[in-house]
């Protein structure tokens, strides 16, 4: 069996769902539409309120706009893959299926660093911060991600299309593309996907990190050195950031480990595999509108000047929670 003849893969992440899959597709339908909801509702007071037309805002912006980007190239088919027997996707929408995901990760993780690097300027360069970020600028380095990203994946998944593959089944519930390079009829033939895949992931990842890393060092470094007052604000300011990074990273490790490595993930039940393998692509969608929606209080106060009443009281409502929390 060839590239040429194949026409579909096989999904068999679901094959041990059962009985349990109708209650799996409300809550997979409860949380989708409360990611749709929540990040369209910010993207669309970030783009009413002006004065929410900053760099820090705009980049959140973006980040919403990734989120709904992956999780709809996710949730639509995995809610339809659980109601039916039929597990199968064309190659051509498992190839897009890929494309999308993969994107989404890396400008997801491109995002936050430039954010990151946003937050450095901000505190360390307070009185240069308006100079040096310029809403011309936020609007090119946001359009250099999301390009970069697509040009990139691109390649990598025009290397994976002309592999010759000697099988189609998968053992996930979506496409990915290291397990199509597996199918590969031969392993002479994949040496340029791995050499392209190793350097994609040191340029998806250790280039933001290091950004990443090298930004808060240098924002604890001033926070040290500034009074109490400043590092209350610094913090505030940075840690739905820093939960926002912490638990995309940790998501990523979790694929990442399932995809590369199998023995650590030999002993673990089959659902709890499956959640840890959509678990990047599931609660960081929903996990960015809350802690930046609910806890910056400049957007609470957009919300309500524009959402609806009773909108208004579900923030209210949240925020009161979040507090508890």
């Amino acid at each position: 069996m060839n590239s040429t003849q194949l026409t579909s893969f096989i999904l068999a992440g679901y094959s041990d769902i059962g009985h349990l899959k109708y209650m799996y597709f409300i809550i997979l339908t409860v949380l989708y539409v409360s990611i749709v909801f929540a990040n369209t509702v910010l993207i669309v007071v970030i783009c009413m309120e002006r004065s929410l037309h900053e760099p820090m805002y705009l980049f959140l912006c973006s980040l919403f706009v990734n989120d709904l980007y992956g999780t709809t190239g996710l949730f639509p088919a995995l809610m339809t893959h659980l109601v039916s027997d039929d597990h199968t996707v064309s190659t051509g929408y498992c190839y897009l299926q890929i494309f999308v995901l993969y994107t989404y990760g890396s400008i997801e993780f491109s995002n936050l660093a430039v954010m990151s690097y946003d937050r450095y300027l901000a505190i360390c360069y307070p009185l240069q911060y308006n100079n040096i970020m310029t809403l011309n600028r936020v609007c090119i380095l946001i359009c250099v991600i999301w390009l970069y990203s697509f040009a990139k994946f691109s390649i990598q998944l025009s290397l994976t299309i002309r592999l010759q593959l000697c099988g189609n089944l998968m053992d996930k519930v979506y496409c990915d593309n290291y397990l199509v390079v597996k199918l590969a009829c031969s392993t002479s033939d994949t040496t340029v996907n791995k050499i392209y895949g190793l350097c994609g992931i040191v340029l998806s990842v250790t280039v933001p990190l290091i950004t990443i890393v090298l930004s808060y060092i240098k924002i604890l470094t001033i926070c040290l050195k500034s009074c109490i007052e400043t590092r209350q604000k610094a913090f505030s300011t940075c840690s739905p950031h820093l939960a926002s990074l912490l638990n995309f990273s940790f998501g990523c490790f979790l694929t990442l480990l399932q995809s590369r490595f199998d023995s650590p993930m030999r002993n673990v039940p089959t659902v709890l595999h499956t959640f840890l393998s959509v678990y990047y692509l599931m609660c960081q969608p929903l996990l960015n509108p809350i802690v930046y929606g609910v806890r910056m209080a400049k957007i609470r106060q957009a919300c309500k000047y524009i959402l609806p009443v009773d909108m208004q009281n579900c923030l209210d409502q949240s925020t009161t929670v979040n507090k508890l929390m």
